[in-house]
């Protein structure tokens, strides 16, 4: 333990203690029992004249436990892969077996810090409406069908709204869309060059709008009728 302390604001180093407290953190459990550790954490005081604030606590190595943190960072970064592989109620039940005391929405929330932020361009993206409030007030949602999450909520569905942003993601090569609004003249206009395909949902419509529900017709006389019932269902015709 040395006898200073850099700021977190300035960076400045003070050696005036001005208070101590107990802090306690988890850790991983040992044979079956959970482990708490209490640091004693030291106060000192800022001197540094343009900095605003006069007192901080003295902040540990990160591989120790970060700043604010409840967990140490070997059990934070267990919790971490908990959330990643099972989710919240089936990782927070997982992690009560190997005696870690975690909820399943601290889970979900360890997830969402983590995160690390998009920094390649998008590529392929999905544009579809969706309702605020169902037959009354509708939007539009663009998702990033690659990483599979929403990168935009925008307020309605007009063509001329769609068309703005995309205008403004010029390195957006495929358009996945319904195919009806005007998102197919919005995509046309803001990124000719776009490839445009439709989306799962409308294709298997028009395939089911395109194939008819049943064969032709076969009167209850006809000796036919009994091998095509059989062809149908999937049992061999014995003659």
């Amino acid at each position: 333990m040395t006898g200073e302390a850099l700021c977190p604001l300035c960076q400045s180093a003070s050696r005036r203690v001005h208070s101590r407290y107990v802090r306690r953190v988890s850790d991983l459990p040992c044979s079956g029992q959970a482990v708490h550790l209490d640091v004693l954490v030291r106060r000192f005081r800022c001197d540094a004249p343009h900095c605003t604030r006069r007192v901080f606590a003295e902040r540990f190595d990160d591989a120790l436990v970060l700043p604010r943190s409840r967990r140490t960072a070997r059990l934070e970064c267990i919790v971490h892969h908990l959330g990643l592989a099972l989710g919240g109620r089936p990782g927070a039940s997982f992690a009560k077996r190997l005696m870690l005391p975690v909820s399943n929405d601290t889970l979900l929330r360890v997830v969402r810090r983590r995160a690390r932020p998009r920094i390649d361009a998008l590529r392929v993206v999905g544009v579809d409406d969706w309702a605020f409030r169902r037959n009354q007030r509708y939007g539009t949602i663009v998702c990033d069908l690659e990483r599979r999450h929403i990168v935009k909520l925008l307020p309605d569905r007009e063509a001329a709204t769609v068309r703005a942003w995309l205008v403004d993601h010029p390195e957006i090569e495929i358009i996945s869309r319904d195919r009806g609004g005007g998102y197919g003249e919005a995509a046309t206009k803001a990124l000719p060059n776009a490839i445009q395909v439709a989306d799962r949902w409308d294709l298997m419509e028009e395939r089911e709008r395109g194939v008819p529900r049943c064969g032709p017709q076969i009167h209850e006389s006809d000796p036919n009728r009994r091998r095509c019932d059989d062809d149908l269902s999937g049992t061999p015709h014995l003659g």
